[in-house]
């Protein structure tokens, strides 16, 4: 018996530029980038495609039978960047080309500036998938939607009535400062999987598989621009992949997290936290405090290869309520300025300009132990990071 054909589905974004500051995609950019896709369709590179924005981020969603990681997939979405970068050039839009980091493609579009989401699996009879598009924010804003959506029974029914889903599923958990991975098995090693995904910052879960046959069910980008760059050029604006009934969460199962608009990183300058607002793509444009934070989610049939949709699925009066809470969220924290919670703490703010003030006061800190009444520990930030 052959083995079954798989198909790809790849979605990779970058920031090449947008009108008023980092608000929205130009159109004609847009269409720069639809056009090389088109080409690639045309001469069988790739099955489908749908190109769409969410903020200033140009979303490329495309379907393959070449796997994840292929070069010729990656450097055709470099290509599509490099031609809209092209048109944001001569429109003279703002920050155009920032989310690409080298002049030239290397094989892999990982580790120069776009975010990458990539699974690979055999069709079912009918294959629903989700792509979650969000702006001004960080891999590790899915963390806590993922954990509701795989490993909570009070969201997620089928973990409990589904016999299909009821062994559980398993997380792939990055730690982005280290350079390491570790797979937690949930329920079993739920407070251990917690206990690190509560730190989103840090530990981001890249990847969902099935327990019982280890099949894909959810990927997320996990590129930290900041640390690639060893600088802030902007935040990372993930994308997430998720697939969705049969043997795997329901749509609303999938979509009811989002009902919380939890607390993110990122916003004004990458700098603060603020609510996740779920929005149709109508909305997806970020002005207040170049926010709030925003996540789109279009549902999609993949059949043969082939794109069937999108729906807009946060395009609903359902998500009213949330979009008001949220509202509010954003009017507290505001008040807050420049301080904690609604400014990042010192680890995050290591890549704008508070070393640079540190550096410029540490000839005018003076001895104050006296003040305090025990000798403080010295915290160097490498230590904040994590490493020893």
């Amino acid at each position: 018996m052959s083995e079954q054909r798989k198909t790809t589905i790849s979605v990779i974004k970058a920031d090449i530029g947008s009108i008023a500051g980092h608000h929205k995609v130009h159109p004609d950019t847009m269409l720069a980038a639809s056009r090389v896709l088109a080409e690639a369709k045309r001469k069988g590179i790739i099955k489908s495609f749908y190109v769409t924005h969410v903020g200033d981020d140009l979303q490329l969603i495309m379907t393959h039978f070449k796997g994840v990681n292929s070069p010729e997939i990656h450097e055709l979405a470099w290509n599509a960047f490099k031609e809209a970068t092209k048109v944001a050039k001569e429109l003279g839009l703002y920050a155009a080309g920032q989310d690409l980091l080298s002049d030239a493609f290397s094989g892999n579009i990982r580790g120069l500036g776009p975010g990458v989401a990539e699974m690979e699996f055999v069709e079912r009879p009918a294959e629903p998938i989700i792509v979650f598009m969000a702006d001004k924010t960080e891999p590790g804003a899915f963390n806590l939607p993922l954990y509701k959506i795989f490993a909570d029974p009070f969201n997620t029914a089928g973990l409990v009535i589904d016999p299909r889903m009821h062994d559980g599923f398993a997380f792939e958990v990055l730690d982005v400062y280290e350079g390491r991975r570790v797979i937690l098995k949930a329920p079993e090693e739920l407070y251990d999987l917690l206990a690190l995904i509560g730190t989103p910052g840090r530990y981001v879960i890249k990847r969902v598989f099935r327990k019982k046959d280890n099949e894909i069910a959810a990927v997320v980008s996990s590129e930290r621009l900041n640390l690639i760059a060893g600088k802030y050029i902007g935040k990372d604006d993930p994308v997430m992949i998720v697939r969705a009934q049969s043997g795997f969460p329901a749509m609303g199962e999938i979509l009811e997290p989002f009902s919380f608009p939890h607390l993110v990183a990122g916003w004004m300058r990458g700098s603060h936290h603020g609510p996740l607002m779920p929005v149709g793509l109508k909305d997806a444009k970020c002005t207040r405090f170049d926010g709030p934070p925003r996540v789109v989610a279009l549902g999609f049939q993949v059949h043969n290869g082939e794109l069937v949709g999108p729906t807009d699925l946060f395009d609903d009066v359902a998500f009213d309520e949330t979009r008001r809470l949220a509202q509010q969220i954003a009017d507290y924290l505001r008040r807050h300025g420049p301080f904690m919670p609604h400014r990042l703490g010192p680890e995050e703010m290591e890549y704008t300009t508070l070393p640079q003030v540190l550096e410029r006061l540490k000839d005018r800190f003076e001895a104050a132990e006296e003040e305090l009444g025990y000798k403080p520990i010295i915290r160097k930030s490498e230590e904040l990071s994590g490493k020893q």
